[in-house]
């Protein structure tokens, strides 16, 4: 059963992903989790605060699903299964793209979330990139700009499931898409 601080915390990740940071009051945080305010400064902390524990929360959760994959991702079935934890882990979440998306619409604001809670894995796959380059099994350059560009492919895939029921369907057309992706612009001329 999840603890207090954990329903505060997915409620308002929920309401700031949807809402933004300056449309979400602590009152409305405490209705969603079904507490009271001074339960939610108790647990929490200030909104700011609060604020910073989701992407916590999101962070924590995303590099539990990435890291294992991660570490085994010496070549193409490797880097698949990178992309297949990502694709279930967002689809799952879907609340991670828009927690997201709507923090860098004031990307000046709450400094350090960005260095915190995505550069790290960024980095991590920015490395297995590069070894695949140097090992010849892919052929990138610039990893930083793959990394980039394909988890931003399937976050804007994933927005939908905000609205949407995520499908075994969708999830495997997804997951397919990516596979693709990935071959051809990778796969051995």
């Amino acid at each position: 059963m999840a603890g207090t601080r954990e329903v505060i915390v997915r409620a308002a990740t929920k309401l700031f992903a949807r809402h933004g940071f300056d449309a979400v009051s602590v009152r409305s945080v405490a209705e969603a989790a079904g507490v009271d305010v001074a339960t939610v400064h108790h647990h929490a902390g200030s909104k700011a605060a609060l604020y910073q524990a989701c992407f916590a929360a999101v962070f924590e959760a995303e590099r539990s699903a990435l890291e294992p994959v991660i570490k085994g991702a010496y070549d193409m079935q490797g880097l698949h299964r990178v992309l297949d934890a990502f694709v279930d882990f967002l689809q799952e979440r879907p609340e991670t793209t828009g927690l997201w998306l709507r923090r860098w619409l004031d990307p000046d604001r709450h400094a350090g979330v960005d260095e915190r809670y995505s550069a790290p894995l960024y980095e991590q796959v920015q490395a297995v990139l590069a070894a695949a380059h140097r090992a010849g099994v892919l052929h990138e350059p610039q990893p930083h700009l793959a990394v980039r560009s394909l988890i931003w492919a399937v976050h804007a895939h994933t927005v939908t499931a905000l609205h949407d029921e995520v499908t075994e369907d969708s999830r495997f057309a997804l997951r397919a898409f990516v596979h693709r992706w990935l071959d051809r612009m990778y796969g051995q001329p």
